[in-house]
Formats: structure tokens, C-alpha cells, sequence
């Protein structure tokens, strides 16, 4: 008598289809980048096998960066954008058009940078097989702020979702702030007057009073997260000079301004320099904290 073999479909999804969703939920992606998140452990050269087929059906388009041509960044057109719509690992973000290779070029410094800060991490959870996957840093999340009619808005420049295996299983979120030194450092440290408001800010639905939700008085974050992300700055682009004294100055803010400091009580808050990321791992001590103490530590140590 003889068995039947059973043949089921992978459940592995292709190269093709998740370097697609990687540039749906990332926008913008150096060759490199794209290599490093999808197959880091084969030749660099093995990913133009890739985005070839994609670039000749015309779901991916590319804009060179710099004097030379061999820096590409890679966008989705808008068939490739049609392509991804409907995906399960992209619902609820929708993927922003890039209309031109001009476009793409202008967008590129801080798009690219954000995911150079991305990638630190992802390297150093495969190092610790900890369970962070490029799918989990989400760049340009919008919050809503005190009602406003929707018009005064909190944006993340990324929020992340980190599960670290060892020593116990812990899980982590945070918000995350690129500075390039391109906005004024009071600026920037007003950021943190932004999330100390969304953290207290419950809303109200007009003409519902009294229903089970406006019982409960559910703060805005808690209809998103179970916990408020931690928050982390991630500064480049001046001298050490320059991105130490901004991070002073996010300090300033936290002590100074009772909103933030009611904050910094509930919300671990740290701020460190991109290159430290990069050359050491955000576990390293390279996060000074914006709140107590200013003796560097790892970024789940704040």
C-alpha cells in the first residue's frame, strides 16, 4: 500500500515579494540597505537578481545619490504601490508615492537616515537572536494631540517594536527622533513638550457621554500600545561638539519644563550620536539619559 505525499505550499514568502514590502513600508532603500535586511548573509552582488525583475515590470524605480552612479535608492512606482496595498504584513500604513527620481532625491537624507538607525538595531538583534525583523521599525507615525480637529498632530520619525530573548523575555517599544542638526535645537527639544502632551491626553467623543469607552477614560496612547513607547533620540551631522550640546539642551528640557518632567517619571528618555550606534550596538553605553543621572548606558537600560 502506498502513502500519498503531501506537497504544501511554502510558507516562506519570495525574495521579490519582501523586498517589495520592505520598500512599501520604508519608502526609500539603498541597494545596500536592502541587502543588509533581506539576504545579509549572501554576496552583495546576489540582490541585483532581485530588484532587476522588479525595476523591468516596473513595480520599483531607483534615483542615483551623489557624483556616483553605483549609490542607487529605490522607490516604489505607482503599480508597485497597487501591488502592495492589500498585503497583510502592511495593513494600516499606507505607502506614500514617490513621484519622480527628483522626488526621491530630495527625501533621501533623512528618509536614509532613519534607516541606517534602523539597521543598528536589526544587526545587533541578530547578534543576540533577539526577535526584531525589518518589518518592525515603522518610519512617520501620526498621533492626534488634544482635540483640534486633527489639525495639531505628534509624527514620529519612526516607532519600533523589540522583543529581547535573554536573559527573560522582554518586550520594548519607542519612539524615535532623527536630528541631522537641520532644525534649531530648541526646536528640537520641543519635541518633548509634544509627547509628554500625547502622553496625558485623553479624548473626548462629543455626544457619547457615558458609553462604555468614555467610562473607561482610556488615554489616547493606551487605544495604541499597552505601554508608552520609550523615547529615543538619535542625533548626526554636526561635530561632537555640536550633537553633545544639543543633547544637554534635551536635558534643559526634561528639567526644566514640568509637563516633560512629569513625563520623564513614567517614559524612559535617551538621546545618542548615530556613528556610536553604528560602531558599538545600541546596547552599548553610548545613551545618555534625559532624566537623573547623566552616566551613559544601553538603550534598554534607560
Amino acid at each position: 500500500m502506498t502513502t500519498a505525499i503531501r506537497i504544501q505550499p511554502s510558507t516562506e514568502d519570495t525574495h521579490a515579494h519582501r523586498a517589495l514590502a520592505l520598500l512599501a513600508q520604508h519608502r526609500l532603500l539603498t541597494t545596500t540597505q536592502i541587502h543588509q535586511m533581506l539576504t545579509p548573509r549572501s554576496p552583495s552582488r546576489k540582490i541585483h537578481r532581485v530588484l532587476v525583475p522588479l525595476r523591468e515590470q516596473g513595480l520599483i524605480n531607483h534615483t542615483t545619490l551623489g557624483s556616483s552612479s553605483r549609490l542607487q535608492a529605490h522607490f516604489l512606482t505607482s503599480d508597485g504601490i497597487a501591488m502592495v496595498t492589500d498585503w497583510p504584513e502592511l495593513r494600516g500604513r499606507t505607502a506614500t508615492p514617490i513621484v519622480s527620481a527628483a522626488a526621491a532625491s530630495l527625501r533621501a537624507a533623512h528618509t536614509l537616515t532613519g534607516v541606517r538607525a534602523h539597521l543598528a538595531f536589526l544587526t545587533d538583534a541578530r547578534t543576540r537572536d533577539d526577535e526584531y525583523e525589518p518589518l518592525d521599525w515603522m518610519p512617520e507615525v501620526t498621533h492626534r494631540l488634544p482635540d483640534t480637529g486633527g489639525e495639531d498632530r505628534l509624527i514620529a520619525d519612526a516607532v519600533f517594536h523589540y522583543t529581547a530573548t535573554s536573559p527573560r523575555r522582554l518586550q520594548y517599544r519607542a519612539f524615535v527622533e532623527i536630528d541631522r542638526t537641520t532644525m534649531s535645537s530648541e526646536r528640537l527639544a520641543r519635541k518633548l513638550i509634544s509627547y509628554a502632551r500625547f502622553h496625558d491626553y485623553t479624548p473626548q467623543s462629543p455626544g457619547r457621554r457615558g458609553t462604555v469607552a468614555d467610562q473607561g477614560s482610556l488615554l489616547a496612547w493606551q487605544r495604541l500600545y499597552p505601554r508608552f513607547p520609550r523615547i529615543l533620540f538619535i542625533l548626526t551631522g554636526a561635530s561632537r561638539t555640536t550633537l553633545t550640546a544639543r543633547i544637554q539642551d534635551l536635558r534643559s528640557m526634561t528639567a526644566d519644563h514640568d509637563l516633560v518632567t512629569r513625563l520623564a517619571a513614567h517614559v524612559p528618555l535617551g538621546a545618542a550620536v548615530l556613528e556610536d550606534i553604528e560602531t558599538h550596538g545600541p546596547q552599548a553605553n553610548v545613551w545618555t539619559p534625559l532624566a537623573g543621572d547623566a552616566e551613559p548606558r544601553g538603550w534598554t537600560q534607560l
